[in-house]
């Protein structure tokens, strides 16, 4: 029996899938984090910044579950409550940040600089727009209208309760490569600002684009990047530059302004024979 060789996939991309807050809204990521402190300090449990971040780019249910893992979250919920955690605990949290979500992710519904324009230079080389998303699909109902009036409006929204299972799993890339109609995952840029973001494109096999400065990993407003030196602007996206690359990104940049160079640049090494599996991440 002769099985028929499958030519490889030498480009030029199709399509790229963006994370929202952190990559092309909500510069620092702050809504998601504002949620969780403020649900937590109503079942009289402070967390701080550092730990509500920590497992950002997860859907929101699995954050909260990260959360309560902490140890020393544990034991401030045995201190409050006079037991350990359950999932119906994770559960109704939950369904708590439901009720502030989406007013906070409505007051930092700002694009990111250069964002549209990155969206409008991605059109133009004929590239389809997706995005996969933590937050529920009621936060995005409200959220993608005002992202749209700003210049976002991509042709796919996947959220975790599309999915079996939100980020790290590629599932919601999955859903919005079908939505777009486009393969090979080698055909597909993912852009994020997180771990689990850069985990969603690898594990889906498609290229994987991590955004340092505008993202949770800094947790920096635009006016507070603005007003950092270079060399102090330098030393604080060093490290994660390093941990994003570790997790496999292929490419690291301080914001989507500059993915435009980054789908040149994918797009010549895919004419060289190169693909998301078999290539290194990029030293630059």
């Amino acid at each position: 029996m002769h099985q028929r060789a499958v030519a490889r996939f030498s480009g030029p991309l199709r399509a790229v899938v963006f994370d929202w807050s952190g990559t092309v809204v909500d510069h620092g990521c702050f809504a998601p984090a504002e949620v969780f402190i403020e649900t937590f300090a109503r079942q009289g449990i402070a967390i701080t910044w550092q730990q509500a971040r920590a497992p950002m780019g997860l859907a929101k249910l699995d954050h909260i579950r990260a959360i309560l893992r902490m140890p020393e979250i544990a034991a401030r919920w045995r201190a409050v409550t006079g037991r350990d955690w359950r999932e119906e605990d994770a559960r109704a949290l939950f369904e708590a940040t439901l009720e502030v979500q989406i007013a906070a992710t409505l007051r930092h519904a700002t694009l990111i600089a250069g964002a549209a324009e990155t969206v409008a230079a991605c059109r133009e080389r004929g590239l389809a727009i997706g995005s996969t998303t933590g937050y529920a699909r009621v936060i995005m109902d409200a959220l993608a209208p005002v992202a749209a009036r700003e210049g976002f409006a991509p042709d796919a929204i996947i959220c975790p309760d599309d999915v079996r299972a939100g980020r790290p799993a590629p599932w919601m890339l999955f859903r919005a490569a079908e939505r777009l109609n486009v393969y090979p995952p080698a055909a597909i840029v993912k852009v994020g600002d997180t771990v689990p973001d850069v985990a969603e494109g690898i594990n889906a096999g498609a290229w994987s684009v991590a955004v340092s400065r505008t993202g949770n990993e800094a947790g920096l407003s635009a006016a507070e990047a603005a007003i950092l030196n270079p060399a102090e602007l330098a030393a604080r996206l060093a490290p994660i530059t390093a941990r994003l690359r570790a997790t496999g990104a292929h490419y690291v940049i301080e914001s989507v302004a500059e993915l435009p160079a980054v789908i040149d640049a994918i797009n010549l090494r895919l004419q060289r024979g190169e693909n998301p599996y078999e290539s290194l991440p990029h030293p630059s």
